[in-house]
């Protein structure tokens, strides 16, 4: 039995459904509020025969806060899969991210100890990584600069990281996965399902760049490299690295909307001084910190080395996944 946390997710959905075709029996878990249907109708996306793979799929309740509860949810299981996670770039988010994010992880580890778990996927975030080698690029090297800003999501990730790290020191057979900006169907109003949504609303970008990588691609690694026992290693999943405007424009295109007007560095650093004075009145400003505008605006280049040689994998490009997923955007926005 394989568990997959945070199933109802953007990427825990298509793990599940990426296990379920390879035949394995996948206990996924759940909050009392996840839509269900939801993530049913999305499987339409990845498979001709959504139906039947989603009823194969045993769904349980878990309460991260709750050990018994984690406890209960591992009986019978091998291998975990560990996407479930708060993502947020709003400073008021920051408690409960911390509460899921390195609590809730810590949690499910302590819970695996003396249980029948084997293996151990924890799905992290490029976010966490600084500094480039000497090419210039952010590489799994690159390690996490306590010394630097960095955004309460970035830092929640770190920490969770370090709850894995001594999970496996203490030997539980553990990988990480550090993907870029995931681009998946479905889950349209929540994480990075959010993306299409926020370029059809709005006409700016920003002119940074960042890295791109498709669902499909992470999920499908992830399961090949549990099944590889490749383990006590990270390994850094993006296609390519974009401009912010090119995607924003890619997207908009297709929906039928003009191009993106790139955002100036004068009025970002407005709404930078807006937030000083007034970010604790109207909390949408909070999003105009120092942390955020650095990401938005910054050229940082993202290596996809490793994975590459190491699985001989091929990844989705980016144009081509953006044509999948808009065009199921628009399916499901005529439904």
């Amino acid at each position: 039995m394989i568990l997959v946390t945070g199933a109802t997710g953007i990427l825990g959905r298509v793990i599940v459904l990426e296990l379920l075709k390879r035949g394995k029996a996948v206990r996924a878990t759940k909050r009392k509020s996840s839509d269900l249907e939801e993530v049913r109708n999305s499987f339409k996306f990845y498979t001709d025969n959504p139906d039947e793979f989603f009823s194969k799929i045993e769904w349980t309740e878990v309460n991260f806060d709750d050990l018994e509860s984690l406890q209960n949810a591992l009986k019978g299981v091998e291998e975990v899969y560990h996407c479930a996670a708060k993502v947020s770039f709003h400073p008021g988010s920051r408690k409960e991210m911390y509460e899921t994010n390195i609590v809730g992880t810590k949690n499910l580890l302590y819970a695996c100890e003396n249980s029948s778990v084997k293996k151990f996927c924890f799905v992290s975030s490029v976010a966490v990584l600084d500094g480039v080698n000497e090419a210039g690029k952010l590489d799994e090297s690159s390690d996490f600069n306590s010394k630097l800003d960095h955004s309460a999501y970035a830092k929640s990730k770190h920490f969770a990281e370090m709850e894995v790290w001594r999970a496996s020191a203490e030997g539980l057979n553990t990988v990480i996965v550090n993907p870029g900006v995931i681009l998946g169907s479905g889950n349209w109003n929540s994480s990075s399902g959010e993306i299409f949504g926020t370029f059809e609303k709005y006409p700016y970008t920003m002119s940074g760049t960042t890295s791109y990588v498709d669902v499909r691609d992470v999920a499908k690694i992830c399961v090949d490299l549990m099944e590889k026992n490749i383990f006590g290693e990270r390994f850094i999943l993006i296609s390519e690295n974009r401009k912010y405007a090119d995607i924003a424009n890619a997207v908009r295109g297709k929906l039928g909307k003009s191009k993106a007007k790139i955002l100036s560095e004068s009025v970002l650093n407005f709404g930078y001084v807006l937030n000083i004075l007034f970010g604790w009145l109207f909390p949408k400003l909070r999003m105009m910190n120092k942390q955020n505008l650095e990401t938005v605006t910054s050229e940082t280049v993202v290596s996809n080395e490793k994975i590459i040689k190491k699985l001989n994998f091929q990844f989705i490009p980016v144009s081509e996944s953006i044509d999948f997923h808009v065009h199921n955007y628009i399916s499901d926005k005529k439904l």
